[in-house]
């Protein structure tokens, strides 16, 4: 399997402005710029994306785990929140809160931590990745 994006930049970093499409077309010509990485401007930003695909990767692998562990899930959220310091991604931090019919708190915090390890997502990663999930 192979997906795609494609980024168009024109201008120079600070006053330049981008659009990122993805193959999918969920993203089209969508702005991104210096002021929406690093001020508030409007539009997207890489580190916003890497969010977005952790967050989701991380909680489709860990429904994976939780359903072959035999229960079932109403619902499982996780923010993501990448730490950008000083040009490299230091960190990625997830909190989590699931609703989860008959499972243990020790049994999740298991499958949360394996999830965290073995999403296609934190493997691509060479960096810290942390959890705090909470059974609700």
């Amino acid at each position: 399997m192979k997906r795609n994006a494609t980024a168009i930049w024109k201008g120079s970093l600070k006053e330049g402005k981008g659009v990122l499409t993805t193959q999918s077309k969920t993203l089209e010509n969508t702005q991104y710029s210096f002021h929406s990485r690093f001020e508030e401007g409007v539009g997207t930003n890489p580190e916003e994306l890497v969010a977005a695909a952790h967050s989701g990767c991380f909680t489709m692998q860990l429904s994976a785990y939780i359903t072959e562990a035999g229960f079932e899930i109403e619902s499982i959220e996780t923010k993501c929140v990448i730490n950008l310091l000083e040009g490299t991604i230091k960190e990625s931090n997830f909190t989590v809160n699931a609703k989860i019919e008959g499972i243990s708190d020790a049994a999740f915090q298991e499958l949360v931590t394996k999830a965290e390890q073995n999403c296609p997502i934190s493997k691509l990663f060479n960096t810290t990745i942390t959890t705090s999930a909470t059974l609700v």
